[in-house]
């Protein structure tokens, strides 16, 4: 069966596309899709494409995009707890959603930077981890902070997958994985979709509280 994975599902423009890659982004796409949904479902099918992307990276010899999607079956078991523990706490059963604190974004700014940097010493130090240590290593720390964000909610984490793929596409071609390559042009068009979507959504929540403390104010004086 994981051998299967392996075998080519067809070619474009002189690459081979093997199943694991195509799978696996298709599975990643619906999962963004229903990010932008904030459906709880966006989790389970994130574990789901790591799990098939794990033998897409090991074919094309990519240990940081090995790693990166063990990181990503981990981190999405996580956010999918949160997830159903956040949708109790809104009207709609969905989670809800808003922009970081100034303190949050210094956090996951300063995170992604030091565990860039972290990481992509060790690929460098490394060889054999990856054929390209920094792109690598910046596309794994991007994705946990985009996905650290997910999980918490914030609008954020539609910026920080836009970095992310600014990065993918040329890496994913240049390794081979034309479908990634593809796949990430489409990411591109649906994060800039679902951040539209979750910044309308962000302000939808707030207005109300902002009414009410206007109300409260006058009634104080």
């Amino acid at each position: 069966m994981l051998g299967a994975l392996d075998d080519t599902a067809f070619t474009v423009l002189g690459q081979d596309v093997i199943w694991s890659d195509m799978t696996g982004n298709v599975l990643g796409l619906t999962a963004l899709a229903l990010g932008w949904r904030r459906s709880v479902w966006t989790w389970p099918v994130q574990v789901l494409s790591g799990v098939v992307l794990v033998a897409a990276y090991l074919s094309a010899s990519l240990a940081g995009g090995v790693g990166k999607q063990m990181l990503v079956v981990v981190v999405g078991l996580w956010g999918w707890q949160r997830w159903r523990d956040g949708r109790r706490e809104t009207a709609d059963g969905h989670i809800a959603v808003r922009f970081a604190t100034g303190r949050e974004r210094l956090l996951l700014l300063a995170g992604t930077a030091l565990g860039t940097a972290a990481v992509g010493a060790l690929f460098s130090a490394v060889p054999e981890l990856s054929w390209n240590p920094w792109p690598d290593a910046y596309i794994f720390v991007g994705t946990l902070a985009a996905m650290v964000a997910q999980a918490r909610g914030l609008v954020e984490f539609w910026f920080a997958w836009l970095l992310v793929d600014i990065v993918g596409v040329p890496l994913a071609f240049a390794s081979g994985l034309a479908f990634s390559g593809f796949v990430y042009l489409v990411y591109l068009v649906l994060v800039l979709w679902g951040l539209r979507a979750w910044w309308l959504r962000s302000r939808d929540q707030t207005a109300p509280a902002a009414r009410a403390a206007r109300a409260t104010e006058g009634v104080a004086v």
